[in-house]
């Protein structure tokens, strides 16, 4: 099934705002063109797209393994894009940096922050 016109082109608009040098997960990718459960939505409108001039190469699965099938063309060139703007891949994987997020308990039980006394 193909994507709709308009949803492919707001997930290749988010994809060509990706700075070189980093990636973002396909989640990522379908979150900042508005469909926030549209990974494999991004997926897809990657797959359709003809652009060459598509960063492609800097989208990965949520765990920062390239998508691809090892030994593929297509994850050698992933490698090789990857690589030559800095970005370390071993063994197929980059290693993704997480926004660290607060859990509920720390949220709840958090220290109120103090008064200002003048």
């Amino acid at each position: 099934m193909a994507v709709r016109a308009s949803a492919a082109a707001a997930v290749l608009d988010a994809v060509r705002a990706i700075p070189p040098g980093e990636t973002r997960g396909y989640g990522e990718v379908a979150r900042a063109a508005g469909f926030p459960r549209g990974a494999r939505l991004a997926a897809r409108a990657l797959a359709e797209s003809s652009d060459p001039d598509l960063p492609w190469h800097r989208v990965l699965r949520a765990d920062g393994r390239i998508a691809l099938p090892p030994g593929s063309p297509g994850f050698d060139e992933q490698v090789a894009r990857l690589r030559a703007e800095g970005v370390a891949v071993v063994d197929g994987r980059v290693r993704v940096k997480r926004a660290r997020r607060a859990g509920l308990d720390a949220l709840l039980w958090a220290s109120p922050a103090p008064a200002i006394i003048r």
